[in-house]
């Protein structure tokens, strides 16, 4: 196996081997432009954005700033949405489902380093794979650790450092994040602690509210 080839298999390698400096730049090369581009340069950001990701949904966006590795090992689904500064270390698949919120300051990491310091001193490092379900809203200055998982239908809390994996339908905080009550039917009537909704069609996912035949059928 070369460098890359070790790499996402999940085994010890060197970063800066077998072209993986070079998949690195080209990447960020395109992190820049990105970053870089002003707010109203809608068509090109989304290009660009999607030469950068592996795989992505129709409907995406990714406030700048955004920083990842290599860029490829990412996939998100449908309806993607990242706040300012989402950083993603993606040395191994980072898999994101479908309707799924990040706040400012998310980091996702799958990249890590041994705890000895000899074996650091190598210059080896590994990268475990991160996957996040489908509806889940990630707060503000969450990160994400190697191999976690993160199911379906999960809220995580501003400042948590999730280490373990969480369960489907669960709000979850801390540090280290823990899973801290059950997400139930009787949380639907409500938007914010005990404020009730005060509208009627909060029940109606939003894609389909702004279809151009919504208000014909």
């Amino acid at each position: 196996m070369d460098q890359r080839e070790r790499m996402l298999a999940g085994l010890p390698y060197i970063p800066m081997r077998d072209g993986l400096l070079e998949l690195y730049m080209a990447c960020h090369r395109k992190i820049f432009r990105y970053n870089s581009l002003p707010p109203d340069a809608e068509e090109e950001r989304d290009a660009l954005v999607r030469s950068i990701l592996g795989k992505c949904g129709k409907i995406l966006m990714i406030m700048g700033p955004f920083y990842c590795d290599y860029g490829f090992n990412i996939e998100v689904g449908e309806r993607f949405y990242a706040n300012y500064n989402l950083t993603v270390l993606d040395v191994a698949p980072v898999r994101i489902g479908d309707n799924v919120l990040c706040a400012p300051n998310v980091s996702i990491y799958t990249a890590g380093h041994p705890l000895h310091p000899e074996s650091r001193n190598s210059g080896y490092e590994y990268g475990i794979p991160v996957t996040i379900g489908d509806n889940v809203w990630i707060g503000g200055n969450v990160v994400i650790n190697p191999g976690v998982t993160v199911g379906n239908n999960v809220v995580i809390g501003a400042g948590s450092v999730v280490t373990r994996d969480v369960t489907d339908n669960m709000v979850a905080a801390g540090n280290p994040c823990r899973p801290l009550r059950a997400i139930t039917e009787a949380d639907r009537d409500f938007y914010f602690k005990d404020r009730r909704f005060d509208v009627d069609d909060y029940r109606e996912p939003w894609w389909e509210r702004s279809r151009p035949d919504a208000d014909e059928a």
